[in-house]
């Protein structure tokens, strides 16, 4: 499920974290900043925040550290810097070397010299794979141009001339490199730059090998379909079947006659695609399937060579997702065995914190099963060794691990839910102990493999984000970037004060928010209130949190900045957590189970008449709005709680969850034929009459997530029921509804709405 606020802690369990991928990471994930600008200078400078400064001009670009991959050598990591490959010392951030000159990227016959887009090393650092002309497919999919660079031989060679390629890999030892092309995978000997065809039967909207299909990559959070083993002799790979799941139909708009895409899409309670595990013999040619067992209808949500060889970790999860099973498949005969069984009355969390310990004895898995999402050491026949954390907060993320001292590194709300921090801990589950730096805010951590340095991204509520280099002890190295810049030209604008508050709702419950006051607030005077709501549960270790003590508050930096500017137009901005949010435990995050939107509607609602008691707040001027699931919530809350909201605005929401995939939906409301009340009774089409205030509903044409189809379903239920409301749609605009001027055209257009209507 989409939230327009993407976490680092959301990406694919198949990158390394050498790879470039991580610029993505940083310039998307990371909470772009701001600050508060000291009350002297709000006095001096009266500065007005415009949609241009936001949407167009970069005015609050915040700056972070790009391309940031470590390399074997702990002394050292690499960059991409002005299209070279850029070596440097770890301490002083000094370039030492370049890797790859720009003189030498102009391929083996050819004229022109490629632009480099990313690029991964081999083991032993001596050739890279380099992308160019890099295409998205959907969220986590790609293709691109490969090409090998020797730099010994300084020569650059195309990995494959049959077309672009997908998620290019070097085999361990360095000697072949894997890649999928048109659903199927190929394996190429770099020795003699000779292509073998691993599988065949490949066929768009049929059969996939190598890749994920829609709805795994979506829900599953990958990709790349298959794993070299750790001796290079075998690569396991996933086949998905989707010749039986129903195709959905985009038009795309802009030629004399609309063309049509048409793409697999299992929507809830339909058919999935039939998914398949095969090891295949580098040597021998041949590839030998898996057993995981004779239930067709179920998911393999993760594959995964473990420290012993020929051994492979295979996990399997129900389609009710509420039973996980690890299984251990022999790769030669492909005989398997359930080795560890992780059930929950509501739903399991699949996760990338599955760690198989040097030696083949012991492994790390996190499961919730005391109400948290806690660490645990098992042996390899699944027999619990002990746990090592416990509490009442939450693992998010393994961070790493150090064999030799053996200590694992981990990311946790042990501080506050609001907060996230790392720790490290144990095998013998003992000292834990803090790393991250004393004080409030949020760190984000990028360890080297060997543990030695990481890359600590920290900020707090309307704090830049401060980039620096530290010891696994926490100890300071470097401050890589301190967003001075940034500081300085922020304190030139008028900047309401951020504040944290929590409010007891009538059923006795805490919730958190925040709030952000006009510069020049005035507590004798009735100000219009604007709450923005997302509300969804996340997928895994993921956080779809409002309400965190981050840059951005939980948001993104536009996003913050865009409520400064309204901030400064005299409405104060909220954003209150409900049920089913991360941060705070099982109980909290599944209450909405088998109820989807019920409990986060009744949440919201006792935010606004919380926030209706305050003397600052006009409570007949409180408005909401929301992106994806915050859409759906916005129009359950102007419908379900239509007294308490004066306007509202909807984007790209979902309006009825059986318009949405499988693997998310029935993982939060079982199937529609199991629990069709669930499905009903808080779809926003079924309350359509109730609406009352303002409303704008906003979708794009293009949207492959949350389908157009669910907005014009709503329009419909609207006009039957004799409604006033405003749309606005995005022609051939997917799910984050960008591109050109299109965030701000969206964000003008919200916000004459709100000053319209609020």
């Amino acid at each position: 499920m989409f939230f327009p606020r993407q976490t680092l802690l959301q990406t694919s369990f198949l990158s390394s974290t050498r790879r470039l991928a991580l610029a993505v990471l940083l310039s998307s994930s990371l909470p772009a900043t701001a600050l508060l600008a000291p009350a002297s200078a709000v006095a001096q400078q009266r500065q007005a925040i415009t949609l241009e400064d936001v949407w167009q001009k970069g005015t609050f670009a915040a700056r972070s550290v790009q391309g940031f991959n470590w390399m074997q050598d702990g002394r050292y990591y690499s960059a991409l810097v002005g299209g070279e490959v850029v070596q440097h010392e770890v301490t002083t951030g000094a370039a030492v070397k370049t890797l790859v000159p720009a003189a030498d990227l102009k391929p083996v016959g050819q004229d022109q010299a490629i632009r480099v887009d990313g690029y991964d090393f081999n083991a032993d650092e001596q050739k890279l794979l380099l992308t160019t002309g890099s295409e998205p497919i959907y969220r986590r999919s790609s293709k691109a141009n490969f090409f090998v660079y020797d730099r010994g031989t300084r020569k650059l060679v195309a990995l494959s001339p049959g077309g672009k390629q997908s998620y290019a890999t070097f085999s361990p030892d360095g000697q072949r490199v894997a890649f999928v092309r048109d659903n199927n995978l190929y394996i190429t000997d770099l020795a003699t730059m000779q292509e073998r065809a691993v599988t065949t039967d490949g066929v768009f909207n049929k059969i996939i090998n190598g890749s994920a299909d829609w709805v795994y990559e979506e829900e599953f959070g990958f990709a790349q379909g298959f794993f070299w083993s750790p001796d290079s002799r075998q690569v396991a790979y996933y086949t998905f079947d989707e010749s039986q799941v129903p195709e959905y139909n985009m038009q795309v708009w802009g030629k004399l006659y609309p063309t049509d895409y048409r793409f697999k899409y299992p929507k809830a309670g339909e058919k999935n695609s039939v998914v398949s595990i095969s090891v295949y013999d580098v040597a021998a040619g041949r590839a030998t399937k898996m057993d995981v067992g004779p239930e067709a209808d179920q998911y393999i949500p993760r594959v995964m060579w473990t420290a012993t060889p020929n051994l492979l970790s295979i996990q399997r999860l129900n389609r009710l997702q509420n039973k996980l099973e690890i299984l251990h498949a022999d790769a030669a005969s492909g005989k398997s065995k359930v080795v560890l069984t992780d059930t929950n009355k509501a739903y399991v969390e699949v996760n990338d914190d599955l760690r198989y310990l040097a030696g083949g004895k012991q492994f790390l898995f996190t499961s919730e099963k005391d109400g948290y999402q806690h660490l645990y050491l098992h042996d390899m026949n699944g027999k619990q060794v002990r746990q090592l954390t416990k509490g009442p907060w939450e693992i998010s993320q393994i961070n790493g691990f150090d064999a030799k001292a053996g200590v694992v590194y981990f990311t946790s709300t042990e501080a506050s839910a609001l907060q996230r921090h790392l720790y490290r801990v144990n095998l013998n589950g003992k000292n834990k102990t803090r790393i991250s730096e004393a004080g409030n805010g949020t760190d984000v951590v990028n360890m080297s493999p060997d543990t030695r340095y990481f890359l600590n991204y920290r900020s707090s509520a309307g704090v830049p984000a401060v980039v620096s280099l530290r010891e696994g002890s926490g100890k300071l190295v470097k401050v890589l970037e301190d967003n001075a810049k940034l500081r300085q030209t922020l304190g030139q604008y008028d900047l309401g004060k951020f504040e944290f508050f929590t409010f007891k709702t009538s059923e006795g419950l805490d919730l958190n928010g925040w709030m952000i006051k006009p510069a020049n607030f005035d507590a004798s005077k009735k100000y219009p209130v604007l709450m923005y709501c997302y509300g969804g549960p996340s997928f895994g270790s993921g956080s779809t949190q409002t309400v965190l003590d981050n840059a951005g508050g939980g948001s993104s930096f536009g996003r913050y900045m865009w409520y400064q500017m309204l901030a400064q137009k005299g409405y104060i901005i909220v954003s209150v957590e409900g049920r089913g949010s991360s941060g705070r435990g099982a109980a909290f995050r599944k209450a909405t189970y088998a109820n989807l939107g019920k409990y986060e509607t009744i949440d919201q609602g006792e935010g606004a008449k919380y926030l209706g008691t305050l003397p600052y707040v006009d409570k007949a001027r409180i408005g909401m709005w929301g992106w994806s699931f915050g859409g759906y919530l916005t129009a359950l809350c102007m419908t379900k709680e239509a007294d308490l909201f004066k306007m509202g605005m909807s984007v790209a929401p979902v309006t009825n969850w059986r318009y949405y995939d499988t693997v998310y939906t029935e993982r939060y409301l079982k199937t529609p034929q199991e629990n069709p009340q669930g499905y009903d009774d808080n779809s926003p089409v079924q309350h359509a009459a109730k609406l009352k205030g303002k409303f704008l509903l906003v979708h794009g044409t293009g949207d492959d997530n949350v389908h157009f189809q669910n907005s014009v379903d709503f329009v419909d239920a609207l006009v039957k029921e004799n409604k006033d409301f405003q749309t606005l749609y995005y022609p051939n605009r997917n799910h984050g509804i960008s591109g050109g001027n299109t965030s701000l055209h969206l964000y003008r257009q919200m916000t004459n709405f709100v000053l319209a209507n609020l």
